[in-house]
């Protein structure tokens, strides 16, 4: 049961289902007649994420079905019952899948060490492979703006590649496509809608009592950015989508090995090229004259 609505909630649902709906077009997130898995984990992005596909669903000039599906990871005190009567109350089709990937992790990962790389690998294979057991085209998941930009960092940082989450990727062997419907959408934006709309949070036991994950870090250097300097943060998710491989150093994206002069092309104009020498030891005579080549 959600809040009564004010006019600061009828803008920020306003603004979340706008920039869904810009980056749905903008990467041809959703086409006629695919079916969208939404991945739900029980968390306030998977959950607003669902909540606005449905709404998008319904005024969309092209017809697609979203199918709700979470991972059980059978972690101890999961509240089972929480999320199927939740997909009940919206009538809406859904799928709980069943897949003890907590053990797993637990096993493998040392006490204190983190477990989101393993967990996350573990969770991708099995809902990869159920996408293609109920014919779903795209699979949803709830990454955001500040997701997209921390893990960017995090890959420079401690693994020294320029490298961020996609708003639509395709799988590896080719067979599934992933798509993020929030990735213009700000995680404050996302935390306000929750509390409006009162989902049934369910927190995670793996990763949420790990206190000194190095994605925090990450997130605490950038809400002081946005503190100090509002507005940063979106900044740096534009980089994202306006990069010149040229002013890099990647030598697979750019040839830097064979950048041969061409002075037959056309000249640029160049901001002052009438300057003057005042001062010079070299003998002028020497220089080819190329202005009438």
């Amino acid at each position: 049961m959600t809040q009564k609505e004010t006019p600061e909630i009828t803008k920020l649902h306003k603004r979340l289902r706008k920039n869904v709906g810009n980056a749905v077009v903008d990467y041809n997130m959703i086409e006629e007649n695919d079916v969208v898995m939404a991945c739900i984990s029980g968390g306030k992005d998977s959950f607003a994420m669902l909540d606005i596909l449905l709404s998008l669903q319904k005024v969309a000039p092209i017809k697609f079905d979203v199918v709700a599906v979470n991972l059980d990871q059978k972690q101890p005190g999961f509240p089972e019952h929480i999320l199927p009567e939740y997909f009940e109350s919206l009538d809406i089709p859904y799928y709980i899948v069943d897949k003890d990937t907590y053990s797993v992790v637990k096993q493998k990962v040392p006490e204190g060490k983190t477990t989101c790389g393993l967990c996350s690998r573990l969770r991708r294979g099995t809902l990869y492979s159920f996408a293609e057991k109920i014919g779903a085209t795209k699979i949803a998941l709830g990454h955001h703006l500040d997701d997209i930009v921390e893990t960017m960092f995090l890959n420079m940082f401690h693994g020294a590649r320029l490298k961020a989450m996609p708003p639509k990727l395709r799988s590896d062997d080719g067979r599934n496509v992933v798509i993020r419907p929030l990735t213009y959408c700000r995680e404050d934006d996302l935390i306000k809608y929750a509390e409006y709309k009162q989902f049934p949070i369910i927190p995670c036991n793996l990763c949420g009592s790990q206190e000194n994950l190095q994605r925090q870090n990450i997130k605490a250097m950038l809400v002081d950015w946005d503190t100090k300097t509002p507005g940063r943060v979106e900044s740096i998710f534009k980089s994202i989508q306006n990069v010149s491989p040229s002013q890099l150093a990647d030598r697979d994206l750019f040839d830097f090995i064979n950048l041969p002069i061409d002075r037959a092309a056309q000249k640029a104009e160049y901001e002052f090229a009438e300057a003057t020498v005042s001062s010079s030891n070299i003998d002028e005579s020497l220089f080819i004259d190329i202005t009438n080549i």
